[in-house]
């Protein structure tokens, strides 16, 4: 899997059993990381100190206990979630999303569905009861989950669908079917690039004197894609695990002999957006209890942490590895496309106000994307009939 084998190099790196979160888990972390720089010569890259941070196995965000995925923060109403994804806002998404899939599913001639990082599980069984609903055979339904907590909350929520729902915690040699990816390549690690003075630095971890996470830079010939314009200071990320990701993927796609198709859906940008000279700042942000903020050195572990997506640089590299781009566009558009106004109209009202942020420009509609990928030519996907920025890619 090129560089994103390292975020399963990182679960691997902890045998021992994993100990509850709470203040002896962040120990047993920060003591990895510790260890990790220390054994470094005393930086790491960010996009390692990420890994740990989100997988180290039993320590890191995804692979400890918390539940992470709702609509409250902690301490209301029980759920103690960090965020909500789209199939916990309304099951609107899944029924709307389920209209291409099962297009998809036709046109390449395949019978299997193929989620990475499922979440809660609330978007595999949305579609499973969509697609059963309108006639639609999957055979099978297999989830690429690194996480343990997040796989058992999983089983339980598509218990009812048996043996049909499958886990897997690596790519096998070939995949044939359609694969989903909601909110998956943001969670993906990332280089951070800083501009001081027109020199470029990377971004990276060491330990400061009293302990704590610091910053430190240092030059690098790694550059962003295209060169933002200006003299002035600026710092951003680059992709390498998630365009390697992609490209594995592509390649086990088209190792399989009717091949298939991909749908990402994550917020980012189109190259010329993502480095333009005004984003100086980048785009890495951290969630918890339904709040954000900039500082992933603090609470390491306790929280998310993610960069919005460079939807150029995955679509080269899907390109380069022998997919077809059927296109990209807003999630608000493409959802519009796929008949989501018509399932509003015969919603209840609560129903139709959560769907509407999954639309609205200032919501979800706009920021988030979807970008989808075939082997062989292509078809006319009904996700993009209108509204299609393949172009601007």
């Amino acid at each position: 899997m090129g560089d994103n084998r390292r975020v399963m190099d990182e679960r691997a790196s902890v045998p021992t059993p994993p100990p509850p979160r709470g203040t002896e888990g962040h120990a047993a972390l920060d003591r990895l990381l510790a260890q990790t720089i220390a054994a470094a010569g005393g930086w790491i890259g960010f996009d390692r100190f990420m890994a740990l941070a989100l997988y180290a196995p039993g320590l890191g965000y995804y692979s400890g206990g918390a539940p992470k995925f709702g609509h409250f923060p902690q301490g209301q109403n029980g759920a103690g979630s960090d965020f909500v994804t789209a199939p916990e806002l309304s099951p609107l998404f899944a029924q709307t999303l389920a209209v291409p899939l099962a297009e998809a599913l036709a046109r390449t001639g395949t019978d299997a569905l193929w989620e990475f990082g499922a979440g809660s599980g609330a978007l595999a069984a949305e579609l499973l009861a969509a697609l059963d609903a309108m006639g639609v055979a999957v055979r099978r339904y297999t989830i690429v989950e690194v996480s343990g907590s997040l796989r058992a909350r999983q089983r339980e929520r598509l218990a009812a669908w048996g043996q049909r729902v499958q886990w897997a915690d690596t790519l096998p040699d070939a995949i044939e079917g359609v694969v989903i990816g909601n909110e998956l390549l943001d969670a993906m690690p990332v280089k951070l690039l800083a501009r001081r003075g027109g020199v470029w630095f990377e971004r990276g971890v060491a330990r400061a004197a009293d302990g704590a996470y610091a910053w430190v830079e240092r030059p690098t010939e790694l550059r962003p894609p295209i060169e933002p314009e200006g003299r002035h200071d600026y710092l951003t990320e680059i992709h390498p695990q998630a365009e390697a990701f992609v490209a594995t993927l592509a390649e086990r796609l088209r190792a399989s002999p009717r091949g298939g198709a991909a749908f990402f859906i994550d917020y980012g940008f189109p190259e010329a957006e993502y480095y333009h000279p005004e984003r100086s700042a980048g785009t890495l942000m951290c969630h918890r209890a339904h709040r954000a903020d900039a500082d992933p050195l603090s609470d390491v572990g306790e929280k998310d942490i993610t960069a919005h997506v460079n939807f150029t640089g995955i679509a080269l590299a899907a390109q380069d590895a022998g997919l077809s781009t059927l296109g990209y566009t807003a999630q608000g558009r493409f959802l519009l496309n796929c008949g989501i106004a018509q399932r509003m109209e015969a919603a209840d009202l609560a129903t139709r106000t959560q769907a509407h942020r999954l639309i609205a420009e200032h919501e979800m509609g706009e920021l988030f994307k979807v970008l989808a990928l075939c082997t062989g030519e292509g078809w006319p996907s009904c996700g993009f009939a209108t509204g299609d920025r393949t172009h601007r890619l």
